[in-house]
């Protein structure tokens, strides 16, 4: 997607060969116009697969997916980090690690919102290792749910997380492939 290489390369900045950051229009400050550019590139993706939830990890994930869903017309959920007073009982849990971060968190999701007659995209802003969509998939497998695919915003396709999602037999698609970060800039691999 072209618009979204564009804004890597005029407002994301390379902080290492592992670390793109890109809060100046994704995850910080969002570009509400380029989230719907890339909600509709999604929802064009997948929409002969008969989606019927998105599901994300907050916040990150919360734009494209909302995007996303308005242009499938289906409900978004967000996995939180953290749990809060109203989400209490009858949660799908799972640990994700970030790498970013470096700490593991706990995300969920409440049961109520997904059931086995559910078919999700998962939709998330970053795709380096694996480990946030994996956590995403084992609570959508907790709830009996069937998974479209993966839509990526950015994906490092340097690290191993789309190889890993594929040998699972996971469609992944992606917006932006950036084949490294070397040198300080950014190189996609198409």
């Amino acid at each position: 997607m072209e618009a979204l290489k564009q804004k890597i390369r005029e407002m994301g900045t390379v902080l290492s060969d592992q670390v793109l950051k890109v809060d100046a229009f994704l995850n910080h400050q969002i570009d509400p116009a380029l989230m719907q550019k890339v909600g509709h590139e999604f929802a064009e993706r997948y929409r002969a697969q008969g989606v019927t939830k998105i599901v994300t990890i907050e916040a990150s994930g919360i734009a494209p997916a909302i995007m996303a869903g308005l242009e499938l017309g289906v409900p978004v959920i967000f996995a939180r980090k953290f749990q809060s007073l109203t989400l209490k009982s009858e949660l799908l849990i799972s640990k994700v690690f970030s790498f970013t971060k470096q700490t593991e968190s706990t995300i969920a999701i409440s049961a109520k919102h997904l059931s086995a007659a559910d078919h999700v995209l998962i939709i998330d802003d970053f795709l380096a290792n694996g480990h946030a969509a994996k956590a995403l998939i084992d609570l959508i497998q907790q709830a009996g749910a069937s998974i479209a695919g993966l839509g990526i915003v950015i994906e490092k396709s340097f690290q191993d997380g789309r190889k890993l999602l594929e040998n699972e037999g996971y469609r992944v698609e992606s917006l932006a492939r950036v084949a490294s970060l070397e040198g300080g800039q950014v190189h996609f691999l198409d």
